[in-house]
């Protein structure tokens, strides 16, 4: 009976359930443990020698313990057609906890056994810098406008561009590198990709702190424009996760994508002003070069943080907004519609 509630897509509520519902009583947490302990799959040793997945093992066996501890007072499971659907937005709030989890997992393995750790997360935008404008100004001869030093402009814009491309990939294999969770217990998938988005971010602050201190070697202290900035960081949040839940859901059923993601981040760098200033684009391929959503986010970063010395065209930043709009919401929607066979076909 508890193996029946466990495999359908139930919530577990303090209420008393309507009239009709099925009931199911549990008289302690010990069935929740059992199946906790049996969803996990864990049996104390495990095969795969790569301690990283050992790493990740033992924290899914944590998280499926702590959602049988979640709510102690608990004393029934309500099977109920159509109350997952009704209670969806409500149970993103209730297992925050689990969010809270995933992300911190996901930092934790992130650079497990690594020589240079989160050092890493400096390192990569460092060198792209370094190349990028040793190629862009020195070999293509290309000039930041203003006063702004070359190296302070590519590296302005490759803190959004970092952001939102080791979002997409992180995000689209989380609910393949998850699914010994997705296939065993309910919770709204959301919550995966959502999480690494997060520990995306995280990556994005320390990197942060590199153009702080880029800034004050070339001694350009940002000025009001700097308020502006928050803005450009959500805008850039919710491309991520917008394209990130498209990328997420498709991957799950066609996994042509774990091939496809790759050159499509990689051609993305070239065709967004990462290393080269936006007012190089021709005025007849503007509306379209503006259509692509990190336009806006990375011209809006620079704006920002290099004291406006960065001309931005405001209609490239209100186009990023509506294409932004339409990507998170029509990811939030496909994501829903596909969601309920995950566990079927992951």
């Amino acid at each position: 009976m508890i193996d029946i509630a466990v495999k359908s897509t139930l919530n577990w509520h303090h209420l008393k359930p309507p009239d009709g519902a099925a009931k199911y009583r549990c008289s302690s947490l010990a069935p929740s443990l059992k199946i906790a302990s049996r969803a996990s799959g864990f049996r104390g040793k495990s095969s795969d020698p790569a301690p990283g997945a050992c790493l990740a093992r033992s924290f899914n066996r944590l998280i499926l313990n702590y959602f049988a501890l979640h709510y102690p007072k608990m004393a029934e499971l309500i099977i109920e057609a159509g109350r997952a659907e009704k209670n969806y937005w409500r149970d993103l709030w209730r297992y925050r906890e689990l969010f809270y989890f995933l992300a911190w997992r996901d930092i934790l393995v992130r650079y497990k056994q690594t020589v240079m750790g989160v050092a890493w997360s400096v390192v990569r935008p460092l060198l792209t810098m370094a190349i990028f404008t040793v190629i862009f100004s020195r070999v293509a001869k290309l000039h930041a406008p203003g006063a702004v030093p070359y190296a302070l402009m590519v590296m302005a814009g490759m803190l959004p561009w970092q952001f939102v491309s080791t979002s997409f990939a992180a995000s689209s294999q989380s609910l393949v590198d998850n699914a010994n969770l997705v296939s065993k217990i309910y919770f709204p998938r959301l919550i995966v990709p959502a999480s690494s988005v997060i520990t995306s971010f995280v990556d994005f602050l320390i990197s942060m702190g590199l153009m702080a201190l880029m800034m004050i070697w070339y001694r350009a202290a940002p000025e009001w424009h700097l308020i502006a900035l928050p803005a450009f960081i959500v805008l850039a949040f919710f491309a991520a996760v917008g394209v990130g839940l498209w990328l997420c859901a498709l991957n799950v059923e066609y996994r042509d994508f774990r091939y496809i993601i790759p050159f499509v981040v990689q051609l993305g760098m070239y065709v967004s002003p990462v290393g080269f200033s936006s007012t190089v684009v021709p005025a007849k391929y503007r509306l379209l070069f503006s259509l692509n959503p990190v336009v806006g986010v990375i011209d809006g970063f620079r704006w920002s943080l290099l004291r406006g010395q960065t001309l931005v065209w405001w209609p490239d930043i209100a186009n990023s907004i509506w294409v932004t709009a339409i990507l998170y919401l029509s990811g939030v929607w496909y994501f829903r519609r596909v969601e309920r066979r995950f566990a079927d076909v992951i």
